[in-house]
């Protein structure tokens, strides 16, 4: 466990060292929000109608744009072949990134996401329940990611060939957590919206590290 928060505490040190990546990712969620006015027009109903839609999708595309770098740096500079000789499992380093990707990306995110909804003229009553989604759905999509990143290790054009290796899995999420917050907001039940979200969560959280060692210890050979 020790070596475990070892490892999360190395990745937060490597992340505030380049904060820089962190707040492009914050500011690409604003501006992707933000644009959406001037493209479907200023009315208030209309804004207030898509605002979960326009909340997720933004989400989504920030959240993916750090992937890319989850472990190439590591693997340039030959951090990561040290990281997988090491006596921690190499499924648990690749849990530890993952853990700092969304303390990094989709924390800020989540924090961000109700200034957003105003902007966007949301009802107060979906709120709450845009951000649980989030908290729900955001470690899901970090996991999946994971497993893209791993995949792309070593090849060129990494960044287009992750948005089509990942993007289709990150579909399922992105459905269920727009219709749970629809829900919240015409006051139908959202219980079986939560349930799938956990249950994608739960399963990414079980399969998707092991997926993505898999993945890294076919890139070091």
């Amino acid at each position: 466990m020790n070596a475990f928060v070892h490892v999360i505490r190395r990745e937060l040190n490597l992340a505030f060292r380049q904060q820089l990546d962190s707040l492009m990712v914050l500011a690409f969620f604003v501006l992707a929000i933000v644009l959406f006015p001037f493209g479907v027009g200023p009315e208030p109903n209309i804004l207030a109608r898509i605002a979960p839609g326009i909340i997720w999708v933004a989400a989504l595309l920030a959240a993916m744009l750090s992937l890319e770098r989850l472990f190439q740096t590591d693997y340039e500079d030959g951090s990561l072949e040290l990281l997988a000789l090491s006596p921690l499992p190499l499924e648990m380093i690749v849990l530890a990134k993952v853990v700092t990707h969304w303390l990094t990306t989709g924390l800020p995110l989540i924090v961000a996401a109700p200034v957003m909804a105003v902007m966007l003229n949301m009802n107060t009553d979906g709120m709450a329940m845009l951000i649980l989604v989030l908290v729900l759905g955001t470690p899901s999509l970090s996991l999946i990611g994971a497993i893209g990143a791993a995949l792309i290790l070593g090849s060129r054009r990494g960044g287009v060939l992750l948005s089509l290796l990942i993007l289709p899995l990150f579909i399922p999420v992105l459905i269920f957590g727009v219709s749970a917050i629809d829900g919240a907001l015409n006051g139908l039940t959202v219980k079986p919206q939560l349930l799938i979200l956990s249950g994608f969560f739960l399963a990414s959280l079980a399969l998707c590290p092991w997926a993505s060692a898999a993945a890294i210890r076919q890139s070091l050979e």
